[in-house]
């Protein structure tokens, strides 16, 4: 009698198994030329140069903690002038203004609809959002503007999420507005 309950958990648990299993859904087969068009966006915008010849986007990438993720970004400020800013921990709040577009320029998300905390700023922390995000706020100074396109690895991936399609290449426009609540040490 105590083998029947342990019976009818193992036939649920393969009923269950199969039935999300046969979802019809074949994500690299139905996404092929949108994932190729977004391989080929950013192979092409890490190829791109400006007038002296120099790379116009900079490839990062977070050697110590994923090898293998990057992200391009291209500062519209001069770094110069906010390299003794403040620059965010991975737990640090902060405060950011963004729009948020695919390669074909559909907007999905931006900052400036927000109203709260206030006018048109998101406050996250880099260690809640996707890892381009991550990637790219950790290596922002307050004051720093930039455009950030990640790669679909490291924003929604393979699955996309909502109005996202999976495979998409996320491009955004950043600014670092401020860092809530950081303490500096004497």
């Amino acid at each position: 009698m105590k083998k029947l309950p342990i019976l009818l958990f193992a036939a649920l648990s393969v009923a269950l198994g199969f039935s999300c299993n046969s979802d019809d859904t074949n994500y690299w087969t139905d996404y092929k030329e949108w994932r190729e068009e977004n391989l080929k966006y950013i192979e092409d915008k890490a190829a791109e140069k400006d007038a002296q010849g120099k790379p116009v986007y900079t490839k990062l990438v977070p050697v110590s903690w994923n090898s293998q993720g990057y992200i391009l970004i291209r500062y519209y400020n001069d770094t110069l002038l906010t390299q003794n800013n403040l620059k965010p921990l991975l737990t640090s709040t902060v405060d950011v203004k963004y729009r948020g577009h695919d390669i074909d320029g559909v907007a999905f998300d931006s900052s400036f609809l927000n109203t709260s905390p206030a006018d048109s700023v998101f406050r996250t922390k880099p260690v809640n959002v996707v890892e381009g995000w991550t990637i790219a706020l950790m290596n922002m100074h307050i004051g720093d503007s930039c455009e950030v396109i990640i790669p679909y690895q490291q924003g929604y991936g393979s699955t996309g999420s909502s109005s996202i399609k999976p495979y998409t290449t996320l491009i955004f426009d950043m600014k670092l507005v401020g860092i809530p609540g950081y303490e500096v040490k004497p």
